[in-house]
């Protein structure tokens, strides 16, 4: 891994986390090292057991939490409140008594941004994730489908911050053709902004699909352990998934996951 904070988006190093007074030990010695990649972008995708601190990570990086011991940077610098980014969760996080335009204008509500200015920043994002002509509806089931409340939440994160983007699970709870729908639409954004993405995932198809670097972390007390570059176009189409190579590349990542699975 890279010794030097510069040319570095996000630096996770010797991260440990505990409970209970330092006898439950949840991650231990933990780094996470994603390079700037300008005009590029990474798709950087985390797996592992239910349990092992996936989602703990992210919450670092967001900086919704601290790990006991260790160090999170964000472009150099310590997470805080004029230096962190958003992030989309499993769970609808739209505020339902709120429009779609005013659920995305959020961020930029906050930082002091005229009304009109946000607005039409607004209806550019709602716009690029297909929601628009529903940016007067409010933003919540059954109004909107989950699919679209997701949407939603994209929308508002890469207003907030178009570089880094957090996702936690983000599909999990979608239906199997909205749940296509989604990784193509985010696929493009990223190739659009050249986003740098962390996302936790538990579908390994999705992972090779979306990805281009997989990290998988142990069973507690947890780590990265096996990191796996994904040799695929960036550009892709859901055509790659009936390629061999994806197909092979799905089955190293099984394996690799049974491996990590048997480590105490």
């Amino acid at each position: 891994m890279e010794t030097e904070s510069k040319g570095n988006i996000i630096e996770l190093r010797g991260i440990t986390q505990t409970y209970d007074e330092g006898k439950t030990v949840i991650i231990k010695d933990l780094d996470l090292i994603v390079q700037d990649k300008p005009a590029q972008g990474q798709f950087v995708v985390l797996l592992g057991m239910s349990g092992c601190g996936k989602s703990t990570v992210l919450r670092y990086i967001a900086g919704l939490q601290k790990p006991t011991s260790g160090t999170v940077l964000l472009n150099g610098k310590p997470v805080g409140r004029d230096n962190r980014v958003s992030m989309v969760f499993q769970q609808y996080s739209s505020m339902p008594w709120l429009t779609v335009l005013d659920n995305v204008a959020l961020a930029l509500e906050y930082k002091g941004v005229n009304k009109k200015e946000r607005e039409e920043k607004a209806m550019e994002m709602i716009k690029l994730v297909g929601l628009d002509g529903h940016q007067h509806k409010y933003a919540q089931y059954p109004t909107l489908s989950g699919g679209q409340l997701q949407r939603v939440a994209i929308a508002r994160s890469l207003l907030a911050n178009a570089q880094v983007l957090l996702m936690d699970e983000p599909f999990g709870a979608l239906d199997v053709k909205t749940r296509l729908q989604m990784q193509d639409m985010l696929s493009e954004l990223w190739m659009k902004f050249h986003l740098t993405i962390v996302f936790v995932t538990h579908d390994l198809a999705e992972a090779v699909y979306l990805g281009d670097d997989i990290y998988i972390m142990k069973s507690p007390p947890s780590k990265i352990v096996e990191h796996m570059q994904v040799d695929l176009p960036f550009y892709r189409t859901r055509e790659i998934k009936k390629d061999a190579k994806f197909v092979q590349l799905v089955q190293e990542l099984e394996d690799r996951m049974v491996k990590v699975s048997n480590m105490s």
